[in-house]
């Protein structure tokens, strides 16, 4: 019987499925790329992709009940990491083109336009971490991550006010203007950059994830 954590890839039409199955298998990961419910749903971990535009990525999600399975998971502290625009769903909700989408809430705030001299950020940048982060432990502050987005959060406004709740770990990246680069959420956890095409400090962030679940 293998003791590697099965990780599912949620394949619901937008993101890199393939290069994130093959870097998750590289850090030791048992993985799938699947929309199945079930297996979604019992999976150790649950990785959400996504390019393209947020309102396609909503629709997506929705069409193949990923809302419901995240909701799910997470209501049961069920790991799941969302990826580019799989971490942008995660927010109130975005703006593309003056047109505002519902995003999954599980965080406030809005994705609006990055505003920079050259846009979409796209290449490699550093990440401002917070101290005690375990997604980024082990990793050189000087470490380079890879972007390719032209919309971002800007803001952090989630607020716990219960002493026994961990506030959530936020990082920042900037490029024109300062934006929200990752979070670790309890069992929630997102990044804006690509970890899969971001070399030997991808696959050191996506081991510390897997040894989370």
């Amino acid at each position: 019987m293998s003791d590697k954590k099965k990780v599912v890839v949620f394949d619901y039409g937008f993101g890199n499925v393939r290069s994130a199955e093959r870097a998750l298998a590289h850090v030791g990961g048992d993985v799938e790329i699947t929309r199945d419910f079930d297996t979604a749903m019992n999976a150790d971990g649950l990785l959400v992709p996504g390019v393209g535009a947020f309102s396609a990525c909503m629709d997506g999600l929705k069409k193949a009940r990923g809302e419901w399975i995240i909701g799910r998971r997470l209501a049961g502290g069920r790991p799941v990491m969302g990826i580019c625009v799989g971490m942008q769903i995660l927010f109130e909700r975005g703006i593309e083109h003056g047109v505002e989408t519902e995003g999954l809430d599980e965080w406030p705030g809005t994705v609006g336009p990055l505003k920079a001299d050259v846009v979409p950020h796209m290449g490699w940048n550093t990440v401002e971490s917070p101290e005690g982060s375990q997604l980024f432990a082990g990793l050189d502050r000087e470490a380079r991550y890879y972007f390719v987005h032209s919309y971002a959060a800007h803001d952090w406004s989630l607020e716990v006010t219960n002493a026994k709740i961990r506030a959530p770990k936020v990082t920042w990246a900037t490029h024109g203007e300062r934006f929200v680069a990752a979070v670790e959420n309890g069992a929630l956890w997102a990044t804006q950059f690509h970890p899969e095409k971001s070399g030997d400090a991808g696959a050191q962030l996506l081991t510390n994830w897997i040894e989370t679940l």
